[in-house]
Order: C-alpha cells, then structure tokens, then sequence
C-alpha cells in the first residue's frame, strides 16, 4: 500500500446521505474522495430499496386500472407472470437514474474510489479493493454514510429463493401464489399491499394488533380495509415460533400460538441494520450503540468531532429525503458554512396501495399538548376528481388547535397522499390558519380540493 493520499473530506457510502455530502463538500471547493463498495454509486436506495420497490408498486397499479377497463375489454394475467415482466422500466429507470448521480459526481470534480472501506485511524481510511490491492487515504473531515441492510433474524433460515429478505424478494422470477409476509412496519406493509394488488395471497403476520402502528389510526384502518378488499390479510398480535421450507412445494410457519400458515413464498421483513462490520470503527474511537447504530449530536456530530455519521447508520427516521439532508448539514457544520434554517415538520412518505403521508401533530399528540384537537375530515369520495379519476378511496384527515384556528397537522390516507402532503407541510412551515384554506381559491377539479373541505368542516364544528 502506498502513502495516504490526501483530501480535504472523505465520504463514506454513496447513498442518498453521501452523496448530498459529497456534493456539498464539492461545492464549497474542497477536494472530495467518495468510496463505494459497490460498483455503481447510488447504494441500495436506487438498486435494491426505493426505486425497485416503486417501480413494482407502479406496474401493479398500471395492471390495476388496465383492469378497471374491462367493461370494455375482456382481459385476464396470465398464471406465469414473471416479475421481470412487470419491471420492465426498473433496468431504464434505474440506469437514468445512476448515470445522473454519476455525471453529477463527475461534474463536480469527485474522485470516486471503488472498495470496501475501513478506518486505520480517526483520519485515515484504508480503501480494500476488488483487485486485492488497497489505497491509503487521509482528510481532516471524514463523513459515514454506510446505509443498513436487512435484519436476518437467528430462528429464520432466509435462503433468497423460497424464504426472502427485502432484498432478495425482487429476484423472484415468477409472481408466487400465496406470499406470508413477516412485519408490520413500512417495508412488510408496501411489499404486502403491491403483491395483493397483483393477485397474490398475501398473509402479514406481526407482534402489534395493526400495522404501522406509528402512524394515525384512522389511515392505518383505511389502509386494511383497502388491504383486505385486494384479498390480504392481517394477522396481528402474534409471534414467529419457526419457519421451514419443505424441499418441495410451500413454506410452513408456525406461531407460537400453535398455528401454522402454508405459503408459497415467505418474505421476512422484520428491520434493518446498519452496515459498520466492516469500518474498523475502534479505530477511531467512536463506541456504536446497543442497537449496533453511531451516535450522533443534532449536527450528525459523533464523538470524534472530525467524524459525522448520516443517514441509516445513526437510524429513524431513515428517509431518504432526511438523510439527503443530514449528508449535506453535516458538511456545512464540518466547514463552518451556515446551513440554513433546521428542517421543521418533516414529512413522512409510505408507499403501500393506498399510499399514506402526515405532518405535523396526530390528533392524539395534539390533545395531549394541548388539551384537546379539533379534526376535519375530507373524504375522496367527495371530491370531483376522485370521482372522475376513481380514486374514490382516500381520507385527508386535518388536524387543528381546540378552538378550531390553527393548522397543527395533517394526515392523508390515498393515491397521490405523497404529493398532497406538501400543501400541508408549507402550511404547518407559515403558521397557517384554518381559514386561510377557505379564503383562498384551489383548482377545480383537484384532490387540492380537500384541504378546503377539512377546513370547511372544522369551521362548521367552531359553530357548536
């Protein structure tokens, strides 16, 4: 190995976190080394996460409103459906999207080296490569942005064909019949809900007595509804006692209550963790925590100054769009730039069939702050453009102060809840009053629309 070659910042990972920090150490003129372990520069938000998972929520969707059309057309999926078939934007989306990063790297001038990293001291980062060779390289800032991988729990024997992880499950070559999926959380919850829609017998299983449970009541009970009208179901409350694939045909799960459940396939969907096994961390002296995660200050500091963590390695919110912005803050705290103002009202995105978004206070969280809530609702159903675009189901649910003048929060359960959240979340950012949405004009016809309608309602309820 030869001399450290010099840097004014190293990156670490090259996800969303790293490459904003990359990208914003480049901007300030300061020489940038970027490693990858992997080949290409994205991580696994563009090649295993978030644009694959997207792209098959897309096509089941498509195939969804191909069928609505059946009135006209007598159409039905074939039995063999490959999933390759149904990701046939996946290789030209994920391709655009990789050249993009990469022509934005380059056009900044980062050097991008490709090899799995790991510390030799707090300022040093040896880079192991695929040829078997290794460079030394040394930076006075030094940013970790190392991502997760999925959780492999000790009882379940995950072999990537019969029994997959969240990565492994977009290799299926065919659509399976029948798919038990293990969580409750995000990933469980969007993977369950887009194979339902594609006409798989999708069985969740979790220790809660709902799914995301985090989030408010009333989209996760329109979200089962919606789960189980596709043929899923829900089976909460209950704990994984063993998971064998037979040799031959289906995958037996058994409960600890003694109930067993036969499926084709199995997803295990049960976390993530964070990717530090091989950083040599101890050579910096920065001590992960008991959840195998860095700790950090609310600047992505860790206990070595020098060393800012970004992104899954320090975990929730684990979002992309949040750790796009920890990579770039930490780099402006690094160098002494100022950041700006620190993200308020952060919006939470799920991509599962409805989709679900909030912002803000939940009606529990309000009334525990501030002694009450007052809640309008808006219902799809209701609006001109679900009904012409048949998104008939969906529910934006606004959340006021108990006199009913004050935006707080705002939770929508519905296609294009993603989108529709932003509304919302720049009214929460200006301090906007209830009233504000019903002084003003919104286009017709427009799921816009239902922010006036929740408002409307909640005046209506200032009457009484």
């Amino acid at each position: 190995m030869t001399s450290p070659i010099p840097f004014d910042l190293i990156v670490i990972g090259s996800g969303p976190a790293g490459q904003k920090a990359a990208i914003q150490g480049a901007k300030a003129g300061k020489q940038v080394a970027l490693i990858e372990q992997t080949r290409e520069v994205g991580g696994a938000c563009v090649y295993q996460g978030t644009i694959p998972s997207k792209t098959l929520r897309e096509s089941a969707l498509q195939m969804v409103r191909f069928l609505q059309a059946t009135e006209v057309f007598e159409f039905r999926m074939r039995d063999d459906v490959k999933i390759t078939n149904l990701m046939t934007r996946l290789d030209r989306v994920v391709r655009a999207h990789g050249k993009f990063m990469k022509d934005q790297l380059t056009r900044n001038g980062i050097d991008c080296f490709h090899g799995r990293a790991g510390f030799v001291s707090d300022h040093e980062v040896r880079i192991q490569k695929i040829d078997g060779t290794a460079a030394l390289v040394t930076a006075p800032i030094i940013i970790v942005a190392t991502g997760s991988r999925p959780r492999v729990p000790d009882n379940i024997p995950i072999d990537h064909e019969h029994i997959l992880d969240s990565d492994s499950i977009l290799s299926l070559v065919y659509l399976p019949k029948s798919l038990t999926v293990l969580g409750g959380g995000v990933i469980a919850s969007e993977y369950a809900s887009i194979f339902a829609l594609l006409g798989v017998y999708v069985t969740m299983v979790d220790t809660a007595d709902r799914p995301l449970k985090f989030l408010d009541q009333e989209l996760t009970d329109e979200f089962c509804e919606a789960f189980e009208k596709t043929g899923g179901h829900y089976r909460g409350g209950q704990k994984i006692a063993t998971v064998q694939w037979d040799g031959c045909s289906k995958v037996t799960t058994v409960l600890e209550s003694g109930e067993t459940l036969e499926s084709e396939k199995v997803l295990v969907a049960l976390g993530r963790v964070s990717n530090l096994e091989h950083l040599h961390l101890q050579a910096t002296g920065i001590q992960p925590t008991t959840r195998g995660l860095i700790p950090v200050n609310h600047h992505c500091q860790t206990t070595v100054p020098h060393i800012y963590a970004v992104g899954d390695v320090i975990g929730p919110p684990s979002l992309a769009s949040c750790s796009m912005e920890q990579g770039r803050r930490a780099v402006c705290h690094a160098l002494g730039l100022n950041p700006g103002v620190a993200p308020e009202h952060i919006p939470m995105g799920i991509y599962t069939i409805p989709e679900m978004s909030s912002v803000g206070l939940s009606e529990q969280e309000a009334t525990a702050k501030y002694g009450g809530a007052t809640v309008g609702r808006a219902r799809f159903h209701e609006i001109a453009r679900g009904q012409i675009s048949g998104m008939t189901h969906g529910l934006l649910k606004m959340i006021a102060d108990p006199k009913g003048e004050q935006l707080l929060g705002i939770h929508i359960v519905g296609e294009g809840a993603t989108e529709l959240i932003h509304i919302g979340q720049m009214g929460l950012l200006h301090n906007m009053p209830i009233d504000r949405f019903i002084d003003n004009i919104f286009n017709f016809p427009t799921l816009a629309e239902t922010y006036r309608v929740a408002a409307l309602d909640i005046a209506k309820q200032r009457q009484h």
